[in-house]
């Protein structure tokens, strides 16, 4: 069937960890025609809606993970937050930069971008206020060590954000989804880059990813309190919401 060589392929940490650097430089050019095609343009509405929750202020710290080409960075910088953008594909990390180079003199101040590894963040305990993600979590070849680095660079206190396909629990509504999410991406990468497997790799991590409820339980044992997630799209999406302790 479709997908299954795939879905081999990103089973283990090391080996999702190659496919995934491998994928994100292939697609970056294409990266955010990608999220407005895939989500009919409801991506920036989604977006726009996590950093609302945020409820940012002047001179707060944050840290937006697998950040792309910036959307969040650029949208919590713009509220007045010092905002670090990191990424572990150096493609995405040029493109978030030429967008601040673009505005000119109405890029916001504080608002640098790196490439870095979510599982081995390049910065002290307790660096940041706030730190979002869109995507970011159910890309990482180890989800646990991701939670873990983010509860280190956060301050108590702080909050975790992140936005992110859901893998729905009804088994019937999971295999439609997976199906029209599979479909829809083969096309695109058959169209876009000739393998029908580009796109492909969403519903495969979807396949793989343990689900929002189980997401808010591993939060829970990696010193995170008041930890929910909201429902977005009628469940097929998500968005995390957690405090360091």
């Amino acid at each position: 069937m479709p997908g299954e060589a795939l879905d081999r392929r990103i089973a283990t940490p090391e080996g999702k960890r190659q496919y995934v650097r491998t994928l994100f430089a292939t697609i970056a050019d294409r990266y955010d025609f990608i999220t407005v095609a895939l989500s009919y343009g409801q991506d920036q509405r989604w977006k726009r809606r996590l950093v609302r929750m945020a409820s940012l202020r002047p001179g707060l710290w944050a840290l937006d993970l697998a950040t792309g080409t910036g959307d969040i960075a650029f949208a919590c910088a713009g509220q007045g937050a010092r905002v670090v953008g990191l990424d572990i594909t150096e493609r995405m990390i040029e493109q978030a930069c030429a967008r601040k180079a673009a505005l000119g003199s109405r890029a916001p101040g504080a608002l640098q971008f790196l490439v870095g590894d979510m599982l081995a963040l390049p910065f002290p305990a307790g660096s940041f206020d706030l730190v979002t993600t869109g995507y970011g979590l159910r890309n990482v070849p180890n989800l646990a060590t991701a939670l873990e680095e983010i509860q280190r660079v956060l301050r108590p206190g702080g909050r975790l954000l992140s936005l992110d396909f859901n893998r729905p629990a009804n088994g019937v509504v999971r295999s439609v989804y997976l199906a029209y999410l599979g479909a829809v991406g083969g096309l695109l990468g058959w169209v876009l880059h000739g393998d029908p497997d580009t796109y492909r790799y969403i519903p495969a991590s979807i396949r793989q990813y343990p689900g929002a409820e189980a997401v808010v339980r591993m939060m829970q044992s990696r010193g995170f309190s008041r930890t929910a997630y909201q429902p977005v799209l009628g469940g097929l999406m998500a968005i995390h919401d957690g405090v360091r302790d």
